[in-house]
């Protein structure tokens, strides 16, 4: 499930591109009137903003990436180039998103362990009362639909998290996980195919595009790139 091509929506209500860094005339930020991008936050170039979606201050994301009807990317985030961050999602605070990163619909990133409204005292809690801890999601990784990551969590390079599961710990480079709690089931290539069973040299292949990796003690190990 992705947000339509721009192209497609270019009769629709945008706001002018905002002069950002990295700007250029041929790759203009698109901002729908309806999302709340905060002028204290930088959009990087080619970036389209759907409908409703709120860009809190201080949030950072790169160059082409779609940030999808109704998300969420709270104060100070760091979302990479290339990103797709979908419908719905809640990416809060301090996420940092590297290149390439997906954020299927619905997916809520924590940021606090031990939540709580109020103090012990029954005071209402404030920013100074508790310290946010962030998820991070490495170059390539994709977390599936209606996904919870718990933080403080690290996703891995290139790994896929299966719709609906809830992460409670780190998941490796290249791990497919799924489940509550999540666990890996599979290895997966850049491709986001599982990797096919391993041949007598202990190498697997990737079914689409034929890249090899090896698996020693717990990690696998890309040979081609």
């Amino acid at each position: 499930m992705t947000a339509p091509d721009p192209a497609e929506d270019a009769a629709r209500d945008t706001t002018p591109a905002r002069p950002t860094p990295g700007s250029v005339p041929d790759r203009p930020v698109r901002i729908a009137a309806s999302a709340d991008v905060d002028a204290r936050a930088v959009i990087g170039a080619g970036t389209t903003v759907w409908h409703l979606a709120q860009v809190r201050e201080g949030a950072v994301v790169g160059a082409e990436c779609i940030i999808g009807r109704g998300a969420y990317i709270g104060p100070g985030v760091v979302v990479g180039d290339r990103c797709k961050i979908q419908n719905h999602a809640l990416v809060y605070e301090p996420a940092v998103l590297e290149d390439g990163a997906f954020v299927g619909p619905a997916v809520v990133f924590t940021n606090d362990y031990y939540p709580r409204a109020v103090n012990p005292d029954g005071s209402l809690k404030s920013a100074d009362d508790w310290h946010a801890q962030g998820v991070t999601v490495r170059t390539g990784a994709s977390i599936g639909a209606r996904a919870v990551c718990v933080a403080p969590v690290t996703v891995g390079r290139w790994a896929l998290v299966a719709a609906g599961s809830v992460v409670v710990r780190d998941v490796p480079d290249f791990a497919l996980v799924a489940g509550v709690p999540a666990r890996r089931v599979r290895w997966v290539g850049r491709s986001g195919q599982p990797l096919g069973e391993p041949d007598d040299e202990g190498i697997r292949r990737c079914p689409s595009t034929g890249e090899r990796y090896a698996e020693t003690d717990g990690v696998l190990l890309p040979l081609d790139f």
